[in-house]
């Protein structure tokens, strides 16, 4: 059976090349069947396949609203990488990940975002703060942008850290409508000026039916364990009700945004 959704290519990896070790969850350059190569995220990580659903979900929703982000797509590990990888940390990721994973386009040459060396438009940065507002993404901060310049253009990456409700999975009407407390943490906070104008806008392009085909592209089988007995259907749900009560209550994000905003500067 094939677990993969219409929208997303899937792909078989036919190399493992090099891990990059900047995170503990060992994510890797690998290539694939199409002869390019992607930024692996392995489902036997230590986040599992919650943090797949977050890079997915959270990169597709970028994309809707217009920012650059690379190429997702669904990628096929073959038993045998496990067995020949000399690195016994690296053959047991291989082992835990055999099926479908998640890659991301490599964008060769490209560098990491920094804020004192580049200077983002007040707009773009409004944007991508009201995206991690919505998505609470814990993780876009001057110690780990999660942002790359390439072909002189900004490039959004990384959205594992994002819908962290999914970790606890309680009280997840409440948690569509907590505060975002993190966000004074955001790179890109100072200079998000233009946060009302950019609800405005993206309040009308994120449409619930929008939300509902990036959500129906979470795979089956990353939803379903032994933790819980809802079935697919029903977590697919939730994930739909938790990006509808958020972008409900983006007013109320976005005046927690700019007070932040202001007691920084």
């Amino acid at each position: 059976m094939n677990d993969s959704k219409p929208g997303l290519r899937t792909v078989d990896v036919t190399r493992y090349v090099t891990p990059l070790r900047e995170g503990g969850s060992l994510p890797a350059i690998a290539e694939a069947d199409d002869g390019f190569l992607y930024v692996l995220k392995f489902r036997g990580a230590g986040q599992g396949v919650k943090a797949l659903i977050a890079e997915l979900v959270g990169g597709e929703i970028a994309r809707a609203l217009g920012m650059k982000v690379p190429e997702i797509v669904f990628a096929n590990l073959d038993p045998a990488f496990g067995r020949t990888e000399p690195d016994e940390e690296i053959q047991d990721l291989l082992k835990a990940s055999i099926g479908l994973n998640l890659g991301l386009h490599y964008l060769s040459g490209a560098i990491t975002f920094d804020p004192v060396v580049s200077t983002l438009p007040s707009k773009l940065a409004s944007q991508i703060v009201w995206l991690d507002s919505l998505l609470m993404n814990v993780d876009r901060t001057a110690r780990n942008t999660n942002m790359l310049m390439w072909h002189k253009e900004l490039w959004l990456i990384d959205h594992g850290a994002s819908l962290y409700f999914h970790h606890a999975w309680q009280n997840l009407h409440e948690q569509g409508r907590r505060q975002f407390s993190q966000l004074k943490d955001h790179v890109l906070l100072p200079f998000a000026t233009e946060l009302d104008t950019v609800d405005r806008e993206f309040g009308c392009l994120l449409t619930v039916e929008r939300i509902r085909a990036i959500v129906s592209l979470i795979p089956d089988n990353w939803l379903m364990d032994e933790s819980s007995s809802e079935s697919a259907v029903e977590k697919r749900q939730v994930y739909t009700r938790f990006l509808e009560t958020r972008l409900a209550f983006s007013e109320t994000f976005v005046k927690d945004a700019q007070h932040a905003r202001e007691a920084l500067i």
